[in-house]
């Protein structure tokens, strides 16, 4: 449970707080980089393959023949096995402990890889992304934790953080290349042999010995690290006690029916609701082809746009690993999310205002006379329909005629564009986009979103989500939070090109920004600081309503009864 232990004497309370003082200004070692770096590769993986997903795109769907749905289905069925299985790595992680399943997770990455490496058709790629979601699910659910654990309470923030940056790192990279990624898996995997298990799970295990030589290993062979294994070993302690009063209910169980676990429950998983809601992974899963939507003719630049988009996301991911332990976890997700409602909204205005000024259908070819495509006055309404595409002649008055598409080739079936015809270069054929001048717009709303996004509600649902929960509860309520993540995820994922069509992109992009505007306010109203606090210290910020100091962004003082 979140409440901490009573303390009965002004001695005891001495010591608490002179116990919570020393563990406050412990430093992070080397050694305790160097693990998380070697953690955070698991980050990188799962960053290649969402960065990976978005320049591909545009030319796998063409390679085979991938219509609205199939894309759809290769972006989010890694995303819906991610979900599945980050599910139930709480579970395991707990029986099995931290480092193992990291283990396993290096493994499941290193197959997925292979598989997509060596796809001949669309089936195996299908199979290749689901095995890297079940890798990505665990691997995200329980890399937080694992770095949280072994962090001291000075660099916690900045440590977790790192783990984003290789996320948006790996975007990065695979936004300006192609290729495997089992060797960074391999690394991981070689490298976690040699890591310590985290103090607090072997604790938890009754293997006191072991988590002292692993506080040792973790903090440096000459630390006092005895108070700290004491304060972690008597808040287990005390939540074994009080689990114990319960009888035999379930952990889940105990969770629900404990009234300040479920507020910082409630507070993880929003964190990881509105982050998806936001539409980042839409972003990032489409960025290619939200740049081709927005008016851009070449296949190539629309990917080296989207990898500039994926560069300023891993820059800024670093403000957020400066400022985490400066300004505080809350500051960080407010600023985030408000630049985010402004940004969004700058991509909707972009869309809307092309889609208002959308080059105009001057003439219908005799090939579309039993077609809807004939049914169209321009070109925004000619391209939302998967059945239809825009041809025109490019010059200064751009005119043209909307035409049927080909279900092989993604080319007109008639007209000036028909596929296998001697096409002039002024010639054009937009399939699904329409020419503009308004794309600046919405690349300038691209790049603010990265921005914003990458410092504050990109990282701190993974950073708060690794801290405010109790020893006992911390890998459950992890795991149902990162589900709530994927389960969101796949949702956007999945439906980002559908709607497209059904509420038009400018309707998409408003949609998103509704969902930022509902989260700022929640987390207002609802987020504590958690900002230079032990884990243990942590536990206890959801034990009384959060008042007017932290909901400025301060930090609460933790009250102790006296005797």
């Amino acid at each position: 449970m979140v409440e901490g232990p009573s303390y009965t004497s002004d001695d005891e309370e001495g010591r608490s707080l002179m116990l919570d003082t020393a563990r406050s200004r412990v430093k992070a070692t080397k050694f305790v980089y160097i693990a998380t770096l070697l953690t955070a590769i698991g980050g990188f993986l799962f960053g290649y393959d969402t960065g990976i997903v978005s320049g591909a795109m545009v030319f796998i769907k063409d390679e085979f023949q991938l219509n609205n749905l199939w894309q759809e289905l290769i972006v989010s069925v890694t995303v819906l096995s991610a979900g599945i299985f980050s599910a139930f790595a709480g579970y395991s992680t707990d029986a099995w402990g931290r480092k193992l399943v990291i283990i396993m997770s290096s493994i499941i990455f290193a197959i997925g890889a292979l598989l997509l490496g060596f796809a001949w058709s669309k089936e195996i790629l299908l199979i290749g992304r689901l095995i890297v979601g079940a890798a990505s699910g665990i691997s995200s659910m329980v890399v937080p934790i694992y770095i949280a654990e072994l962090a001291p309470a000075s660099n916690r923030g900045t440590l977790v953080i790192i783990n984003n940056a290789f996320v948006t790192g790996g975007q990065f990279i695979a936004a300006l290349i192609a290729g495997g990624f089992t060797i960074p898996a391999l690394i991981q995997l070689i490298g976690f042999l040699f890591l310590p298990e985290s103090p607090r799970w072997l604790v938890r295990r009754g293997k006191y010995e072991d988590s002292l030589k692993s506080l040792r290993k973790i903090r440096g062979i000459n630390a006092n690290v005895e108070q700290e294994f004491e304060s972690i070993r008597e808040a287990c302690v005390q939540q074994e006690r009080e689990m114990a009063e319960k009888g035999g209910t379930s952990v889940f169980e105990q969770i629900l029916s404990n009234s300040n676990l479920r507020k910082a429950m409630l507070v993880g998983c929003m964190l990881q609701i509105i982050q998806q809601l936001a539409g980042i992974n839409c972003v990032m899963y489409y960025a290619a082809t939200i740049v081709q939507m927005s008016g851009v003719q070449s296949k190539s630049k629309a990917v080296w746009i989207a990898a500039i988009g994926a560069g300023v996301n891993f820059a800024c991911t670093f403000i957020g690993l400066f400022l985490v332990e400066k300004v505080g976890r809350r500051v960080l997700v407010l600023v985030s999310l408000a630049g985010v409602i402004l940004s969004v909204s700058t991509m909707a205005v972009g869309f809307q205002i092309s889609a208002y000024n959308s080059p105009v259908i001057a003439f219908h070819d005799n090939s579309t006379s039993q077609s809807i495509c004939r049914m169209n006055n321009d070109c925004q309404s000619c391209s939302r329909l998967s059945s239809c595409g825009f041809c025109y002649v490019d010059s200064g008055q751009i005119n043209g005629t909307c035409l049927v598409v080909s279900s092989d080739n993604r080319m007109s079936t008639g007209g000036l564009c028909k596929s296998g015809t001697d096409v002039k270069k002024h010639i054009i054929w937009a399939y699904e986009w329409c020419p503009t001048s308004y794309a600046w717009i919405t690349f300038l709303g691209l790049s603010a979103y990265l921005f914003f996004f990458a410092f504050g509600m990109g990282p701190m649902p993974w950073v708060i989500n690794a801290e405010i929960y109790p020893q006992w509860a911390r890998s459950v309520c992890t795991s149902t939070s990162t589900t709530f993540n994927w389960f969101f995820n796949f949702l956007t994922s999945i439906s980002f090109l559908t709607l497209s069509q059904s509420i038009t992109k400018y309707g998409t992009f408003w949609l998103y920004a509704a969902f930022s505007i509902f989260g700022w306010i929640f987390f207002y109203l609802l987020l504590p600081e958690t900002k230079g606090k032990t884990l243990e210290e942590v536990e206890r910020l959801f034990e009384k309503k959060i008042d007017s100091t932290t909901l400025v962004g301060g930090v609460q003082n933790v009250q102790r009864k006296k005797v």
